[in-house]
């Protein structure tokens, strides 16, 4: 009778243990997913406020990977293009202090520049590019897409006949605005209008 109540005692402790460690494990794992969502968020709007140059200036092979080390602790003056109001923005969604920029921000938005009659047709710029703005084929001429230039500069060094400038960005087509003509210029005050038109049948 004794070795009975024994055997039930020692399987209602088991089951009670089990019981147990199946309940914190899933209290557990839900705490986890839970900071992992968090922290996800929080990468999230780390890397929103980054210039998404992918240039590297940073250390991190593009801007989300430095969103991520950021997360962790790393510094916020890493990111040359985004200057110091990224760093203002930065310091401003985490409450840590802004810091001096590490590095030098450029003075203008620049792009990339092939000149085309130079290029060979190696591809090497393009697949040194991190945002596919450079377009061409083997052997064949290449050029750059201004609007998806980010400016990183990271074709140039790949590039063995150094036929890749970095230029000042052009006015946006957002920007742009049509040339117009004075409303009281029409065709016949043209200078030699008549003659061009009409020639000898005047």
């Amino acid at each position: 009778m004794n070795d009975a109540f024994s055997m039930v005692g020692l399987l209602s402790a088991i089951g009670v243990l089990t019981g147990l460690g199946v309940g914190f494990g899933a209290l557990l794992g839900a705490a986890s997913e839970r900071f992992k969502s968090d922290e996800s968020s929080l990468v999230e709007q780390i890397d929103a406020l980054l210039p998404q140059t992918q240039c590297g200036q940073c250390g991190y092979p593009g801007c989300r990977p430095y969103a991520e080390a950021i997360n962790q602790g790393d510094a916020l003056n890493k990111c040359p293009p985004g200057g110091e109001a990224t760093i203002t923005a930065l310091a401003d969604l985490l409450g840590r202090a802004p810091e001096p920029l590490d590095g030098e921000a450029p003075s203008e938005a620049l792009v990339a520049f092939i000149r085309e009659d130079e290029c060979i047709g190696c591809t090497k710029c393009i697949q040194a590019c991190p945002v596919d703005a450079i377009i061409g084929a083997a052997r064949q001429m290449h050029t750059v897409i201004e609007d998806e230039c980010t400016g990183c500069d990271l074709c140039i060094e790949p590039c063995p006949v150094d036929c890749i400038d970095m230029l000042p960005r052009s006015t946006p087509l957002s920007q742009w605005r049509p040339v117009t003509v004075p409303p009281h210029v029409i065709a016949s005050d043209r200078p030699h209008s008549t003659q061009r038109f009409y020639g000898s049948h005047v």
